[in-house]
């Protein structure tokens, strides 16, 4: 199952614009978000993830309420969580 998963904009990396550090549930990891180009995410933004992608930007009551439905549903979002971690763009 592949699901899209909601972080938290930490910081625009300010030598690669298409990369911000996004926390994921305590996992911080290096997200592309060049797909969001003419609404660019900001620190404090929450944004929707899938495979290293930004899809989305969402509001923090959304992503709350997506965190909670993942959390229920336990292991795939334990494994999306896995392969976030596992994952490393450079």
């Amino acid at each position: 199952m592949c699901l899209g998963i909601p972080g938290e904009v930490i910081e625009v990396l300010p030598d690669r614009p298409d990369l911000a550090k996004v926390d994921v549930s305590g996992v911080r990891r290096n997200i592309n978000i060049g797909l969001l180009e003419d609404d660019r995410p900001v620190a404090g933004e929450w944004i929707l993830i899938h495979v290293g992608f930004a899809l989305s930007k969402i509001d923090e009551q959304e992503a709350q309420a997506a965190l909670e439905f993942l959390e229920d549903i336990g292991k795939a979002y334990e494994d999306e969580l896995e392969a976030l971690q596992d994952s490393y763009i450079d």
